[in-house]
């Protein structure tokens, strides 16, 4: 794996255990992707390695040693065989920065002596999974957005990834509105090359427009993961007597009577959760429900070893 020596603030974001625990798993593509150096993944290209893919009519040139003399001798004319090649993926990591991610819930894990808000949450699942892509010599790039995109980081397969990921995460802020459906189409056409494509957020966007926005990175091909991340308290809504609820992405701020709102904010919660769980079911993509209530590395590592299985 990398090795990380700087001890600069930044490098909090993937603490010791973290890199222990991820020493354990590797991460396989599920799909065809498009790679650039040999490596365990498959790809749409086709040479003379690995796995048996097709059939050619064999042409002046060709490597003799690579003719199926068997179909030869079944069909008087030589064939060539061809084999599916293996190759390195490009995983880019999308982490949403927008306000509604600050939220911090009373049953919140805690890490380094504080409770983690759904951002830190998948601030330290974005790292674990940048450190883990280059371990495995992958490539990994990095989006941070919210109304807009932020930064945008190419995918490479070089260690120094790591570092440069790790800062942006660091310096990345959760302000700001959610523009997810615009977001993810615009992402979606600057990611020059087929690969997997790991959304962080809590997906609180209109659920008909992200559908769209989902189908667009399925369309260019890519493999699609969405980790949906949510403190427990937005799931469960446990809230009895008066709140006072303040709009994370705005200046809006209402004190209300829970039980009054409970069975329609669960209910479009709900919406929510089966419309994304749809998509991903149509997309041949994984959804993956986090709570923060659960610790991250321990999240992170059910789905790894779940994915393997």
């Amino acid at each position: 794996m990398v090795k990380l020596t700087d001890a600069s603030d930044y490098m909090k974001w993937l603490p010791g255990e973290t890199t222990a625990t991820l020493s354990r798993y590797e991460f396989f593509a599920r799909g065809m992707v498009d790679g650039f150096t040999a490596g365990r993944h498959r790809s749409p290209r086709k040479g003379f390695s690995v796995e048996f893919a097709e059939h050619r009519h064999y042409v002046p040139g060709d490597d003799t040693r690579n003719i199926d003399w068997r179909a030869v001798a079944r069909k008087d004319r030589y064939y060539v065989k061809q084999y599916m090649e293996e190759t390195n993926l490009r995983a880019t990591l999308l982490l949403d920065c927008s306000g509604s991610m600050a939220y911090t819930g009373d049953q919140a894990t805690e890490f380094a002596g504080r409770r983690l808000s759904k951002f830190d949450y998948a601030r330290y699942l974005t790292a674990a999974l940048a450190y883990l892509f280059v371990g495995q010599q992958d490539a990994v790039g990095l989006v941070t957005f919210g109304d807009k995109v932020r930064d945008y980081m190419p995918a490479k397969a070089q260690p120094s990834q790591v570092r440069h990921a790790l800062k942006l995460i660091d310096a990345a802020k959760a302000e700001g509105e959610t523009a997810l459906s615009d977001i993810f189409d615009e992402i979606a056409e600057r990611i020059p090359h087929r690969g997997v494509v790991i959304i962080l957020s809590d997906f609180f966007d209109n659920a008909e427009a992200l559908q769209k926005a989902l189908h667009h990175f399925r369309f260019r091909k890519h493999e699609i993961i969405l980790l949906h991340i949510m403190a427990d308290e937005e799931i469960t809504f446990p809230f009895n007597s008066f709140v006072h609820f303040r709009d994370l992405e705005s200046t809006a701020e209402l004190r209300l009577d829970p039980k009054s709102i409970r069975a329609d904010y669960l209910e479009r919660v709900n919406v929510l959760v089966k419309s994304l769980k749809e998509s991903c079911s149509q997309l041949h993509a994984d959804y993956v429900p986090l709570n923060t209530a659960i610790p991250f590395d321990r999240a992170l590592s059910d789905y790894l070893a779940k994915r393997r299985g």
